[in-house]
């Protein structure tokens, strides 16, 4: 696990990223349940955490949610979809999470379907 955060870089406990989308903490475990994010035990203390640039101007990066959908049908699961999602590709540059932060989202979407056949 420390591989995958040390990929990611910044990540926000729960309680955290609540207070940064200003929204109660039941709202994040809504979000999650939804899988409009994905969340990860990390740290020390094996905390529920978000990766910070899940998180752009105030609001979840709104791509993200279809994007976590199809990782999920190619059969990734959650630790899979953060490592894929932050590991640096040439031909883009740089990572499928830089691309959807930039609306880059049909690219990045069709490269997950492809993963799945």
């Amino acid at each position: 696990m420390k591989e995958i955060e040390n990929l990611v870089g910044e990540w926000r406990a729960l309680p955290d990223l609540a207070e940064e989308l200003d929204v109660d903490i039941r709202q994040i475990h809504r979000l999650i349940d939804d899988r409009k994010i994905v969340a990860l035990r990390v740290g020390e203390r094996r905390v529920r955490s978000v990766p910070a640039l899940f998180v752009m101007d105030g609001q979840v990066v709104e791509s993200l949610k279809g994007t976590l959908s199809v990782l999920q049908d190619a059969g990734f699961t959650d630790e899979e979809s953060v490592r894929w999602l932050f590991t640096e590709d040439d031909t883009l540059p740089g990572t499928p999470m830089d691309a959807l932060r930039a609306g880059r989202k049909t690219e990045i979407r069709r490269r997950a379907q492809s993963m799945a056949w």
